[in-house]
Protein backbone atom coordinates (compact mmCIF):
# COMPACT_ATOMS: atom_id res chain seq x y z
CA UNK A 1 0.00 0.00 0.00
CA UNK A 2 1.36 3.43 -1.20
CA UNK A 3 0.71 6.48 0.96
CA UNK A 4 -0.66 9.49 -1.13
CA UNK A 5 -0.67 13.20 -0.02
CA UNK A 6 -4.16 13.36 0.92
CA UNK A 7 -2.77 10.67 3.88
CA UNK A 8 -0.49 13.26 5.06
CA UNK A 9 -3.08 15.56 4.75
CA UNK A 10 -5.93 13.93 6.92
CA UNK A 11 -2.82 13.39 9.36
CA UNK A 12 -2.35 16.58 10.00
CA UNK A 13 -5.76 17.57 10.64
CA UNK A 14 -5.36 14.88 12.88
CA UNK A 15 -2.58 16.70 14.93
CA UNK A 16 -4.85 19.84 15.03
CA UNK A 17 -7.96 18.08 16.55
CA UNK A 18 -5.37 16.06 18.75
CA UNK A 19 -7.54 15.82 22.11
CA UNK A 20 -10.83 15.62 20.20
CA UNK A 21 -12.80 12.62 19.16
CA UNK A 22 -12.71 12.69 15.77
CA UNK A 23 -15.41 10.43 13.10
CA UNK A 24 -14.74 9.66 9.13
CA UNK A 25 -17.76 11.71 8.47
CA UNK A 26 -16.69 14.65 10.65
CA UNK A 27 -12.61 14.89 8.99
CA UNK A 28 -13.97 14.43 5.75
CA UNK A 29 -16.70 17.22 6.44
CA UNK A 30 -13.66 19.57 7.84
CA UNK A 31 -11.11 18.67 5.00
CA UNK A 32 -13.82 18.95 1.96
CA UNK A 33 -13.53 15.16 0.98
CA UNK A 34 -15.34 12.19 1.14
CA UNK A 35 -15.32 9.96 4.26
CA UNK A 36 -14.62 6.71 1.67
CA UNK A 37 -10.85 9.18 0.96
CA UNK A 38 -10.66 9.65 4.43
CA UNK A 39 -11.08 5.99 5.52
CA UNK A 40 -8.65 4.59 2.92
CA UNK A 41 -5.88 7.88 4.07
CA UNK A 42 -6.80 6.37 7.65
CA UNK A 43 -5.82 2.90 6.46
CA UNK A 44 -2.87 3.76 4.34
CA UNK A 45 -1.29 5.53 7.37
CA UNK A 46 -1.84 2.64 9.39
CA UNK A 47 -0.27 0.24 7.08
CA UNK A 48 2.55 2.47 6.64
CA UNK A 49 3.06 2.80 10.39
CA UNK A 50 2.07 6.28 10.72
CA UNK A 51 -1.10 5.69 13.15
CA UNK A 52 -1.78 2.73 15.82
CA UNK A 53 -4.32 0.85 14.27
CA UNK A 54 -5.22 -0.12 18.30
CA UNK A 55 -5.54 2.99 19.55
CA UNK A 56 -6.43 4.96 16.05
CA UNK A 57 -3.47 7.48 16.90
CA UNK A 58 -0.86 9.11 15.53
CA UNK A 59 2.82 7.66 15.49
CA UNK A 60 4.25 11.24 16.32
CA UNK A 61 7.99 10.19 15.95
CA UNK A 62 7.19 8.31 12.54
CA UNK A 63 5.50 11.18 11.16
CA UNK A 64 8.15 13.55 12.02
CA UNK A 65 10.32 11.56 10.94
CA UNK A 66 8.48 11.36 7.48
CA UNK A 67 7.88 14.98 7.03
CA UNK A 68 11.61 16.00 7.72
CA UNK A 69 13.28 13.50 5.41
CA UNK A 70 10.67 12.40 2.77
CA UNK A 71 7.96 13.97 2.08
CA UNK A 72 10.02 16.29 -0.19
CA UNK A 73 10.91 13.18 -2.96
CA UNK A 74 7.78 11.51 -2.25
CA UNK A 75 5.70 14.53 -2.76
CA UNK A 76 7.35 17.10 -4.53
CA UNK A 77 5.28 20.38 -5.42
CA UNK A 78 4.36 21.27 -8.89
CA UNK A 79 5.69 24.78 -9.39
CA UNK A 80 3.50 26.73 -12.48
CA UNK A 81 2.70 29.92 -13.53
CA UNK A 82 2.02 33.29 -12.19
CA UNK A 83 -1.56 33.34 -10.67
CA UNK A 84 -3.64 35.04 -7.56
CA UNK A 85 -3.72 32.72 -4.56
CA UNK A 86 -3.02 32.31 -0.91
CA UNK A 87 0.32 32.16 0.21
CA UNK A 88 2.02 29.54 1.20
CA UNK A 89 5.49 28.07 2.60
CA UNK A 90 7.52 31.14 3.82
CA UNK A 91 4.99 33.88 2.56
CA UNK A 92 2.53 32.67 5.47
CA UNK A 93 1.82 32.24 8.91
CA UNK A 94 4.44 31.27 10.82
CA UNK A 95 7.33 31.81 8.11
CA UNK A 96 6.32 35.02 7.36
CA UNK A 97 7.78 36.49 10.60
CA UNK A 98 11.42 35.05 9.68
CA UNK A 99 11.18 36.07 5.82
CA UNK A 100 10.87 38.97 3.91
CA UNK A 101 8.81 38.35 0.70
CA UNK A 102 11.43 41.27 -1.23
CA UNK A 103 10.77 41.54 -4.70
CA UNK A 104 10.55 38.06 -5.83
CA UNK A 105 6.93 36.77 -6.24
CA UNK A 106 5.59 34.41 -3.35
CA UNK A 107 4.27 30.98 -3.67
CA UNK A 108 0.77 31.11 -3.74
CA UNK A 109 -2.35 28.15 -3.80
CA UNK A 110 -4.23 29.49 -6.86
CA UNK A 111 -7.31 30.97 -5.82
CA UNK A 112 -9.65 33.10 -8.21
CA UNK A 113 -10.50 35.17 -4.79
CA UNK A 114 -7.18 35.04 -3.66
CA UNK A 115 -5.38 38.66 -2.44
CA UNK A 116 -1.62 37.95 -3.69
CA UNK A 117 0.35 37.39 -6.60
CA UNK A 118 3.03 34.66 -6.80
CA UNK A 119 3.72 32.07 -8.96
CA UNK A 120 1.63 28.55 -8.20
CA UNK A 121 2.71 26.17 -5.84
CA UNK A 122 0.89 22.54 -5.95
CA UNK A 123 -0.98 22.26 -2.91
CA UNK A 124 -0.46 18.92 -0.97
CA UNK A 125 -4.11 18.39 -1.92
CA UNK A 126 -6.78 19.93 -4.13
CA UNK A 127 -8.83 21.17 -1.23
CA UNK A 128 -6.03 21.46 1.21
CA UNK A 129 -6.21 25.97 0.19
CA UNK A 130 -10.36 25.83 1.18
CA UNK A 131 -9.66 23.65 4.65
CA UNK A 132 -7.11 26.03 5.54
CA UNK A 133 -8.88 28.62 4.87
CA UNK A 134 -11.28 27.94 7.68
CA UNK A 135 -8.75 26.46 10.48
CA UNK A 136 -5.57 28.45 11.26
CA UNK A 137 -3.50 25.83 12.50
CA UNK A 138 -4.04 23.56 9.35
CA UNK A 139 -3.32 26.69 7.18
CA UNK A 140 0.33 26.70 9.31
CA UNK A 141 1.03 22.93 9.17
CA UNK A 142 0.59 22.71 5.10
CA UNK A 143 2.38 26.21 4.80
CA UNK A 144 5.31 24.61 6.88
CA UNK A 145 5.31 21.45 5.07
CA UNK A 146 5.47 23.32 1.42
CA UNK A 147 8.35 24.93 2.80
CA UNK A 148 9.94 21.71 3.78
CA UNK A 149 9.20 20.35 0.08
CA UNK A 150 9.83 23.30 -1.71
CA UNK A 151 11.77 25.36 0.15
CA UNK A 152 15.64 26.38 0.16
CA UNK A 153 17.91 25.46 2.94
CA UNK A 154 17.54 28.28 5.66
CA UNK A 155 13.15 28.06 5.09
CA UNK A 156 13.31 24.21 5.10
CA UNK A 157 15.58 24.50 8.34
CA UNK A 158 13.20 27.02 10.23
CA UNK A 159 9.98 25.18 9.03
CA UNK A 160 11.33 22.41 10.45
CA UNK A 161 11.73 23.68 13.75
CA UNK A 162 8.18 25.39 13.53
CA UNK A 163 6.63 21.66 12.62
CA UNK A 164 8.69 19.59 15.66
CA UNK A 165 7.33 22.64 17.78
CA UNK A 166 3.80 21.87 16.91
CA UNK A 167 3.67 18.21 16.84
Amino acid sequence: MVLKPQDIFILLKLIVWEQQDWTYQGLANALFMSASEVHAGIKRAIASRLMDQNLMALQKKALEEFIVHGIQYAFPPIRGDITRGMPTSYAAPPLNGYFQVGEELPPVWPDPLGSVRGYELSPLYRSAPKAASIDSLLYELLALIDAIRDGRAREKEIAIEEFRNRI
